[in-house]
C-alpha cells in the first residue's frame, strides 16, 4: 500500500500535467466525434489530417518542457524579475519553427495527405482538414511555452483554466462550421479543423493576456532573449521534441498501414487509437510527475526512495488505468456510437475496443518507468528500447499481419497488446536492476 501523504505527493505533482496532456488527445477525440456521423470517409479524412497534424506539431510540443524547466529554475534561484525570459525565448523558437513549417505543409498539403490514402473522397476531406489545422502550429508553439511558464510558476491553474475556455469555443465553433450554424458556411468535416484552429488561436490570446498581466515585471514581451538563453532551452526542448515527432510519425505509420487494408478500418481505427491516446496520456501524467520525483531523489543521492518512486507511481498508473479501461471492454459498442453510427464500423471497432480497455493496465509499467528512468537520466536508452520495440518488431509485424497477410484491424490491435506487454517488462526488468543509480548528469 502506499502511504496516503505520498500518494498525495504524486496526484498534486500528475494531475495538472495530465490535464495538459489530455488537451490534444481531447482536441482530436472531440472533431472525431462531430464528424463521425457525417460516414467513413469523412472519419477517415478527418484521421488522416489529425496524424499527419501530430506530426507537424510534434516538433514545437518540446517547448512546453524546456520551458517550464528553465522558469522553475529561476524561481528557485529567486531571479523573479528573469522568470519570463524563457517564455520569450520559447515564443521566438516557436515562430522560428512554426513559420517554414506551416508554409511547407500548406503547399504539399496534398501530396503529404496522399501518402496516407488514395481514396478520392478521403483524400480531399484529408487535405482540407489538413490545411486548416496546420495554419495553428504556431499556435500549439505558443500555447506550450505558456503551459510552461505557468508550470514552472507553480500556478498549473492559470494553464487548466485556459484549456476548459478553449476547448468549449472548439466544441461551439467547429460544430457550427461543420453544419452551417449562426449565418456561418456549411463545410462539413473540414469546419472541424477550422474550428480547432481559431479554438487554439483563442487559447493563445487568453494565455498572452493573462501572462501580461502577471508577468510584465518579470521581462514578458519586454526583455530580449540572449543567444544563452535561447541556446539553453533548445538543448531541453528538442530531445523531447524529437521523440514526441517519432512516436507521432508511428502512430501516422500505423494509421497507414491500416489504411492498406481499407476505408471502413481506417474509420474505425482513427477513433480507436484517439480513446487509447486517451487513456494513455494520464500514465504519461503521472510518469512526468515520477520523472522530478526520481530525480530529486537520485540528486540527494537516495537511490532506495527513487526506485521506491517508481514503482509506486506504477501502482497508481495501474488503478487509474484499470478504472477508465473499464468501460471499454464492457460496453465498446455504446461508446463507439459517440463517434459512428454505420453499424458495421461499431462491429468493426467493438473487439479491438475491448483489447484496449483489457489491455491497459500492462501498458502501465511501461509508461510510467519510461519517464522515471528519464528522470534518472538514461534518455538513450529509452529512446533505443522505445523506438526499436515501435519501429522494429511492431510496425514491421503489423504490416505483415494486415495488408500482406490479410488478417485485418483485430489481428493488428491484438499485436499492440502484445508489444505494450513486452515495453512493460523490458522497462521492469532495467528498473529492478538499477543499473540507473550509476548515472552522472
Amino acid at each position: 500500500m502506499i502511504e496516503p501523504q505520498r500518494l498525495r505527493h504524486i496526484l498534486t505533482l500528475g494531475l495538472p500535467i495530465i490535464g495538459g496532456m489530455l488537451s490534444q488527445s481531447l482536441l482530436n477525440l472531440v472533431d472525431a466525434a462531430m464528424v463521425g456521423h457525417l460516414g467513413e470517409k469523412a472519419l477517415a479524412g478527418v484521421g488522416i489530417g489529425s496524424y499527419a497534424n501530430f506530426m507537424a506539431i510534434a516538433l514545437v510540443m518540446g517547448l512546453g518542457a524546456g520551458v517550464q524547466a528553465l522558469v522553475a529554475r529561476r524561481r528557485g534561484e529567486g531571479r523573479q524579475d528573469e522568470m519570463a525570459a524563457p517564455l520569450n525565448a520559447g515564443i521566438l523558437i516557436a515562430l522560428a519553427i512554426a513559420l517554414p513549417l506551416t508554409l511547407c505543409c500548406w503547399l504539399f498539403a496534398q501530396p503529404i495527405i496522399r501518402v496516407l490514402s488514395a481514396d478520392p473522397e478521403v483524400l480531399r476531406i484529408g487535405t482540407d482538414y489538413f490545411e486548416w489545422r496546420v495554419l495553428a502550429i504556431f499556435a500549439v508553439g505558443l500555447n506550450f511555452a505558456f503551459r510552461g511558464y505557468w508550470n514552472g510558476s507553480h500556478r498549473s491553474g492559470v494553464y487548466m483554466r485556459t484549456l476548459v475556455i478553449m476547448h468549449v469555443a472548439n466544441v461551439l465553433i467547429s460544430f457550427s462550421l461543420i453544419h452551417g450554424l449562426f449565418g456561418l458556411p456549411e463545410m462539413g468535416a473540414p469546419g472541424a479543423g477550422l474550428g480547432t484552429t481559431l479554438a487554439l488561436y483563442l487559447g493563445s490570446l487568453i494565455y498572452a493576456m493573462q501572462t501580461w498581466r502577471n508577468a510584465s515585471q518579470q521581462g514578458f514581451l519586454s526583455r530580449r532573449p540572449s543567444e544563452i538563453e535561447v541556446r539553453s532551452l533548445l538543448r531541453l526542448s528538442l530531445p523531447n521534441s524529437l521523440q514526441q515527432f517519432f512516436f507521432a510519425t508511428g502512430i501516422t505509420t500505423l494509421f497507414w498501414i491500416i489504411g492498406q487494408i481499407g476505408t471502413a478500418e481506417l474509420a474505425a481505427a482513427h477513433v480507436l487509437i484517439n480513446l487509447a491516446l486517451f487513456l494513455i496520456l494520464p500514465a504519461i501524467g503521472l510518469g512526468m510527475a515520477a520523472t522530478t520525483l526520481v530525480s530529486h531523489s537520485m540528486g540527494i543521492k537516495d537511490f532506495e526512495a527513487a526506485h521506491r518512486w517508481g514503482w509506486e507511481v506504477v501502482k497508481v498508473a495501474a488503478v487509474g488505468l484499470a478504472l477508465l479501461g473499464t468501460p471499454f471492454w464492457l460496453c465498446p459498442e455504446l461508446i463507439l456510437r459517440l463517434f459512428v453510427n454505420d453499424p458495421a464500423l461499431i462491429e468493426l471497432g467493438s473487439w479491438p475496443l475491448r483489447l484496449t480497455g483489457l489491455g491497459m493496465v500492462l501498458d502501465a509499467t511501461a509508461l510510467v518507468l519510461t519517464q522515471a528512468l528519464l528522470g534518472a537520466g538514461a534518455s538513450r536508452t529509452v529512446m533505443l528500447v522505445s523506438l526499436g520495440n515501435q519501429w522494429l518488431f511492431f510496425l514491421p509485424l503489423a504490416y505483415l499481419l494486415g495488408p500482406i497477410l490479410g488478417y485485418g484491424l483485430l489481428a493488428i490491435w491484438s499485436l499492440q497488446i502484445l508489444q505494450r506487454g513486452l515495453a512493460s517488462m523490458i522497462f521492469a526488468v532495467m528498473w529492478q536492476r538499477r543499473g540507473w543509480t550509476q548515472i552522472q548528469l
